[in-house]
Order: structure tokens, then sequence, then C-alpha cells
């Protein structure tokens, strides 16, 4: 099952499912941008609003992107705030976006569906303004190496969507490629302690000066 499938079927539920992977990366998001100000946000993989709500709370204008209607149907609903625009787009090819249009870019649990991190590198540069930031978080490999990825349980059996494992060397050598230097990274754990392998990874990007 394609991606774009597999959330359109994951919408209806996707809020009230039991997701420690989604909990966290709310945490994880709203921790790792709290100290940042910004004006003009892109967010890569809005899904149904979760982290959209926290970046009204400090942007003036979010342009939520998203692979799947039904999702973003799911955030229309969920947010009516005007400051938001939610579009469907496909960032796998080149974004529909005015180059150096915000100062923040955002990815949430997306990357692990993104075979070529490079060339959304690229569109990040082409969109960001000067100094402005890039934040990933994600899926972290080491869950990877063990097995987990992305999916939820139907009726019918469960549903993982297609995935890609990168490894931390790629996300950094994707950056440098494009021009951003590296400003923190942190692995993020579940609230039962550290003896397990972390469940995220983030990443805070800046647009070479």
């Amino acid at each position: 099952m394609n991606i774009e499938q597999a959330y359109d079927i994951w919408a209806d539920q996707y809020d009230t499912d039991t997701n420690l992977t989604r909990d966290l990366d709310k945490r994880a998001t709203q921790e790792a941008l709290s100290s940042l100000t910004f004006h003009t946000v892109i967010e890569l993989g809005c899904g149904t609003g979760k982290n959209t709500i926290f970046l009204l709370s400090k942007a003036q204008r979010v342009l939520a992107l998203d692979f799947s209607e039904k999702m973003l149907s799911r955030a229309r609903k969920n947010i009516t705030d005007k400051r938001v625009t939610f579009q469907k787009a496909d960032i796998t090819q080149p974004w529909e976006v005015p180059d150096h249009f915000a100062d923040l870019i955002t990815s949430s649990l997306v990357m692990e569906h993104i075979k070529d991190l490079s060339f959304i590198f690229s569109q990040a540069r082409l969109k960001l303004k000067t100094g402005g930031h890039f934040f990933i978080s994600e899926l972290h490999p080491f869950r990877q190496y063990l097995g987990s990825r992305a999916g939820f349980d139907t009726e019918n059996g469960r549903i993982n969507p297609r995935a890609y494992t990168h490894h931390v060397s790629q996300f950094l050598d994707s950056a440098r490629q494009n021009d951003f230097h590296l400003t923190t990274l942190r692995e993020w754990f579940d609230a039962n302690g550290t003896d397990k392998p972390p469940r995220l990874i983030s990443f805070l990007f800046q647009v070479q000066k």
C-alpha cells in the first residue's frame, strides 16, 4: 500500500490511537523550538494538526503541507485559525512555495517515508530565508534497525506505509551538501527511561549565513 492510501485510512483513528511516537514527537517539537522566534513557517507532514497549534502560538503564518487529503480534512476541522493554510503536497516533487518564503521549516515523522533526503534538503534551502532553521523530528534509526516502523492496526490487520531507513550520517551529509549547519542534535527517550534505544532523533539545522 502506498503512503497516501495508508495515511488516508489512518486519518480517522490517528488522534485517538495509543501512539507513543506521535506523542513524543509533539513534546520534542515544542521543547526543541521553544527558544526560537519565527514569523513564517512551512510545516511538512502536518497530519491532523498536532504540531500546527503550537507553531501558531509562535508564528504569524503557517503553511501546513501533507500528502494525505484525509489527514488535511481532519486538520481543517481541528484548527480554524485563518493564519494557517492547509495544502495537499507531494514534497518529493518541487515545492509550490515561493523561494525565501519561511524562516522555519519543520518536518515531523516524515523522512521515514522519503527515499531521497538530499532533494528535501535542497528544497528546504530554497524556501528558507537567510539564517532560517530546518527542524526534523524522526523515528530514530536505532529503532528502525530493530524493525520498528510507522504503522497502525485495523480490523483487517496491520498497515505499514512504505518506509526507508536513513542513517544519522545521511542526514548530516545531506545538510552539509545543501549549505546547512547543524545547531542541535538530540535523542528522545520514552518516559520509562534510557535503558532502551531512543525512540526519536531530532536535528535543528540553520542555513549558512
